[in-house]
């Protein structure tokens, strides 16, 4: 009797071939004879769960961004749970933060990942959804997180959307460094900046 195949572990199979050449070699690599080849499946198996190198690429992208969202989702949660302005809470929006940034070998792994895909979008159309996506999930979490650790006396809107544009580029810009520089950009360093980010957005200053 023929052994049955579950098709979404097998293509999450996949997704994590794609996963691993996009770590070592970049996405150009990210073929389907190349992902077949890693993944240790013909060619014909894996085109009878993708048609298509795009829709390979596609939909190993959304698992990414799923991947990620549903960390942040949880991790914010979990600040939201805890008394404002605790050590408790700071120490849970640290470990929110920290869920973009490359502070261990899974995270390491989606991280690079979702700057490859996000940078891919610029040129690729097939990827431009996902993308969007990627941005507007990201966003919805950093806006409810600036929102509650602004002042009471909140500034205007303009002023919260600054400083969430003004947190995303500071975990945008950690975590090109912490993949380019490791050795430099160590999670000792990132936690540094982001503590010192966070006293700026509490009007503390940033060194005590």
């Amino acid at each position: 009797m023929p052994k049955i195949v579950d098709a979404e572990a097998r293509r999450q199979e996949v997704v994590q071939a794609v996963f691993r050449i996009i770590a070592s070699d970049g996405l150009e690599r990210a073929s389907l004879r190349e992902v077949a080849d890693e993944a240790g499946l013909a060619v014909g198996s894996v085109r009878h769960y993708f048609a298509s190198s795009d829709d390979l690429l596609v939909f190993s992208f959304g698992a990414v961004i799923d991947r990620i969202a549903g960390r942040l989702e949880s991790a914010m949660t979990a600040v939201e749970a805890e008394r404002q302005g605790s050590s408790a809470q700071q120490a849970a929006v640290l470990n929110l933060l920290g869920q973009f940034l490359p502070l261990d070998e899974e995270l390491a792994v989606d991280a690079c990942v979702w700057m490859a895909f996000r940078h891919a979008a610029r040129i690729k159309p097939v990827l431009a959804a996902e993308a969007e996506r990627s941005h507007r999930a990201v966003a919805a979490v950093v806006g409810r997180l600036i929102m509650l650790l602004s002042p009471q006396e909140a500034e205007a809107q303009q002023t919260l959307v600054a400083e969430a544009e003004r947190l995303l580029a500071t975990m945008d810009g950690l975590c090109m460094h912490a993949l380019l520089q490791p050795e430099w950009m160590t999670a000792e360093m990132c936690s540094d900046v982001l503590t010192a980010h966070l006293r700026s957005l509490a009007g503390a200053p940033a060194s005590s």
